[in-house]
């Protein structure tokens, strides 16, 4: 019987392209296997018991002969390869149609209310990654106070704002405005502030960044938890994704391995239920990547040494994030699922499959909540024996 769930997701962690990857120009995209070639190799011992060299041949990963988890690869059926439809399908939410906003860059209806919002001019609008972006505008943004605007060329706009330019508070609040404007009318994207500090030569991100999304338009895992009477805890931007819905708690997190932290120091406060975390440790700096994932590798077992009968932890992620192929924010990729916990099942191939979906479906049925209308539980083929 399963009375825990602990979900972690890791932005970004891809495994290669999914079939449709071509239609979005990632026909090549595989992040781990790019990532270890780019640094001679990652060095992640718990993730290989976990089963991850079955997945893919990733320079300085084995591949177990009997690995102490399951493992298999999610593909995603929602069109797409941002976090709200990653985490939005892991939640058991398939969007059908989707319709790219911003393809060709920030549209003029956008940047126009940004704008107007701001009361001034924006800098950038285009497609770009965060770190170009500040490296690019930031002598301009300082001296002007011009907003930081750009796209991933999906559905989401990004902007930023030195906080010396305006407080983090207000600077949400705009966003929040922007969001709501153009949701009024008629668009929806997702909106992320990102406040940023630093000198005019070297703009950084900041804690604070906040994304302001639509509610799902489905259930998900989160609503039939809640009205089960189930804990349902959120860590880093889950609550931003879901619009807070169905969560009985969240906390805001300044990094992957401070939302790591987090859920240690939940294990003895949440005894029952999900606590579910958002786990950013991929970056556009390869070796800045490969450390922040090592260093998550090296924090597994404070993790699975903590486990007690009945729980039940599994990680995976929402897209991929390949920036070994140039210009891209996100890659349509499978990513990794590894479950694992005490008396559960060791070594089994979970395969490949079709949604992200049967992750919240085997959740909501090991916790014993109501069924998702999508997804497939793979919950019988961790049961021992």
């Amino acid at each position: 019987m399963i009375n825990r769930v602990i979900l972690l997701v890791v932005d970004g962690l891809g495994v290669g392209a999914l079939p449709d990857g071509a239609d979005y120009g990632d026909a090549d995209a595989n992040t781990l296997v790019h990532l270890a070639e780019t640094v001679d190799g990652l060095r992640v011992p718990n993730f290989e018991m976990l089963g991850l060299g079955h997945l893919a041949s990733i320079k300085g990963v084995r591949a177990m002969v009997q690995p102490n988890g399951s493992f298999g690869r999610l593909g995603f059926a929602s069109p797409g390869k941002d976090s709200v439809v990653g985490y939005w399908e892991i939640g058991g939410v398939i969007q059908k149609e989707a319709q790219t906003i911003c393809g060709s860059g920030v549209p003029t209806k956008i940047v126009d209310v940004v704008e107007q919002t701001f009361g001034r001019k924006s800098v950038g609008r285009g497609i770009s990654s965060m770190g170009v972006m500040l490296h690019r505008h930031s002598m301009e943004h300082v001296a002007t106070g011009a907003p930081l605007l750009w796209t991933d060329g999906g559905n989401t706009c990004f902007l930023a704002m030195h906080e010396s330019i305006m407080a983090p508070v207000e600077f949400h609040q705009r966003c929040r405005e922007i969001r709501k404007a153009v949701k009024d009318a008629g668009t929806h994207i997702r909106v992320v502030g990102q406040p940023v500090i630093g000198g005019h030569d070297l703009l950084q991100p900041q804690v604070g960044r906040k994304d302001f999304v639509i509610e799902p338009p489905g259930v998900t895992m989160l609503d039939v938890l809640s009205r089960s009477g189930q804990i349902a805890m959120g860590i880093g931007k889950v609550y931003d994704l879901f619009s807070g819905r169905g969560l009985t708690k969240s906390f805001p997190s300044a990094s992957g391995m401070a939302a790591f932290d987090e859920v240690i120091g939940m294990l003895n406060k949440v005894p029952r239920g999900l606590i579910c975390a958002s786990l950013d440790l991929l970056s556009e700096d390869a070796v800045q990547s490969a450390t922040a994932v090592q260093e998550c590798d090296r924090r597994l077992p404070d993790l699975f040494e903590r486990l007690r009968l009945g729980d039940m932890v599994i990680v995976t992620g929402d897209h991929g994030r390949d920036f070994s192929l140039p210009g891209r924010t996100s890659t349509r990729e499978y990513v990794p699922v590894f479950a694992t916990g005490p008396k559960l099942a060791q070594g089994v191939d979970l395969g490949s499959r079709l949604t992200a979906a049967d992750v919240g479906q085997t959740i909501v049925e090991g916790l014993q909540a109501e069924r998702l209308p999508v997804g497939e539980s793979f919950l019988d083929a961790l049961r021992p024996g």
